[in-house]
């Protein structure tokens, strides 16, 4: 304003994505990828939602130690955070449905 020149103030916003890794806890042979959570940090949360936005092929699911835990700093339970953002989840043991169709390794 000083100077006399005209300007838009915040008027853009500007998606990136950050250049992370992830690994994951357990990949099973038929390619499920499982995570086990004793509780469900923010930074977790965040990380997972994203990387089913930029890699919606993966399979990734979780086994919580208590699905009615709430995820930290969050009014989700682990159960309603997964429902909402739609991961498939488990209590304590990994499901034998998600065993189904596995790959056989060539002898």
């Amino acid at each position: 304003e000083q100077r006399k020149c005209s300007f838009d103030y915040e008027s853009m916003t500007v998606r990136y994505v950050l250049n992370c890794r992830y690994t994951p806890d357990f990949i099973l042979p038929n390619g499920v990828i499982i995570e086990a959570k004793g509780r469900l940090m923010k930074k977790d949360a965040r990380k997972h939602r994203a990387i089913k936005k930029q890699f919606p092929d993966l399979d990734i699911r979780f086994v919580f130690a208590d699905i009615n835990n709430r995820v930290e700093g969050s009014k989700f339970t682990n159960r309603q955070w997964c429902e909402k953002y739609k991961f498939e989840y488990a209590e304590r043991v990994i499901p034998k449905k998600w065993f189904d169709n596995v790959k056989k390794k060539a002898d």
